[in-house]
């Protein structure tokens, strides 16, 4: 992902991708490196070191080199994703992007011009996230609809990812069924090209960059699903969507940032699916010394 001229200033950094999360470019300052939620800067010399007096600052005309590489020489043909704030790469990985925005109306932005801000988020297909969990979701062989609670950073979409592959394809609590992922932001499967990159199942139809609201009804009159997997529950049209789904016939899996019960319970566009019992799983994530951790799974009877 970085042009020929830089690529061996990133070999260390890039090394042993299982442990790296993200680099993040910033015009005229260090280059930092997240390696198992732990900072580190670049040298000058490509080594990582928790000196930040001892960093490489890249320069407005380096980042730009990068950007032009990951966008194959044509800015201009990734317009489109460069407006929705991120690049999708082969894999997966992402690359956020930042600097100044042009826009189209008060509610829309037409593009970011002078990117200056590069976040590179490696993508890490996790197979088993989801072995401790999965016989929580079923009951008597059919799958339960579950929404997974978790702040940020603590592996809800790893898990919603891994989920979905284990109901498509089917397991020892229950058989393989036809799942359709509202993919709005390519996190899921990462798809590259209209390809899912990472493995979502054999049963699984993806939709991608669409948002989720639209994209759930979309999916529903086309692909006829069994389960219906949104990555981040957040907007009352999304709740409204959810509630179609249900009506239809069709289960739900979704993630929500929340810390907790207590805080799901007073997000106001959820009273509505909490009242009903729409979900009858909520899995509850968090850190614990470090780790993503399953702190709790409460069951709805």
């Amino acid at each position: 992902m970085f042009p020929s001229s830089l690529r061996g200033l990133f070999h260390a950094a890039a090394s042993g991708a299982e442990e790296l999360q993200e680099i993040r470019l910033r015009a005229e300052k260090p280059v930092i490196v997240i390696r198992r939620q732990r900072e580190y800067f670049l040298t000058g010399e490509g080594e990582l070191t928790k000196e930040a007096d001892a960093a490489r600052k890249m320069d407005a005309g380096e980042l730009e080199q990068v950007l032009q590489h990951i966008c194959k020489y044509s800015v201009y043909a990734y317009v489109d994703e460069i407006r929705q704030g991120y690049l999708t790469l082969p894999g997966g990985h992402r690359v956020g992007v930042a600097g100044q925005a042009v826009l189209e109306d008060e509610n829309r932005i037409r593009t970011i011009k002078n990117i200056r801000y590069l976040n590179i988020r490696i993508a890490h297909e996790v197979k088993g996230a989801a072995k401790s969990v999965v016989s929580e979701v079923y009951e008597g062989g059919r799958f339960c609809n579950t929404l997974i609670l978790s702040p940020p950073g603590c592996g809800k979409t790893t898990l919603l990812r891994d989920l979905v592959r284990e109901i498509s394809n089917g397991n020892r609590w229950g058989r393989g069924m036809f799942v359709s992922v509202v993919d709005e932001r390519s996190e899921l499967a990462g798809s590259y090209l209209g390809v899912a990159q990472n493995d979502l199942g054999i049963r699984t139809d993806v939709l991608d960059g669409c948002p989720k609201a639209m994209g759930m009804m979309l999916l529903i009159r086309s692909m006829s699903p069994q389960v219906i997997a949104i990555d981040e529950l957040g907007s009352p049209e999304d709740a409204e969507a959810v509630e179609k789904v249900l009506r239809c016939g069709c289960q739900i899996l979704s993630t929500i940032h929340a810390e907790d019960m207590r805080e799901l319970r007073q997000k106001a566009f959820m009273k509505r699916l909490l009242e009903e019992k729409a979900f009858r799983r909520f899995i509850v994530l968090g850190k614990e010394n470090g780790s993503c951790v399953v702190k709790k799974i409460y069951r709805c009877e």
